[in-house]
């Protein structure tokens, strides 16, 4: 159930990021209201997954998943691409987030 909590708030806080370039300085009301109820969402959610995986584990999967989802967000909504540092630097992630899941005894698997 963890995970699943992990993934709700990633995917909540992808969504109040991506709204917060169109909220243009919180002077349009409803991409503001899409941030602050995606980051509240993102912060619940991630407190609850708080309670079985440790913290530093879950932000970190939290930091890379959300880093490549925005990047494919932002590249989908506002046409902002990346250069091949950007890219492999976003695969050094995943390679990351993968070792992390894959490999350590930090978590329960």
């Amino acid at each position: 159930m963890s995970y699943l909590y992990l993934t709700i708030a990633i995917v909540s806080e992808v969504i109040g990021t991506a709204a917060l370039k169109a909220s243009e300085e919180f002077t349009q009301l409803i991409p503001s209201l899409i941030v602050l109820a995606g980051y509240a969402s993102a912060f619940y959610f991630l407190t609850l997954t708080l309670r079985t995986i440790p913290v530093g584990i879950a932000y970190a999967v939290w930091a890379g998943c959300g880093i490549i989802l925005i990047c494919f967000v932002s590249w989908i909504l506002y046409k902002q691409t990346l250069d091949a540092p950007a890219l492999i630097g976003i695969g050094l992630i995943v390679v990351g987030v993968v070792l992390i899941n894959g490999f350590s005894n930090s978590i329960q698997h």
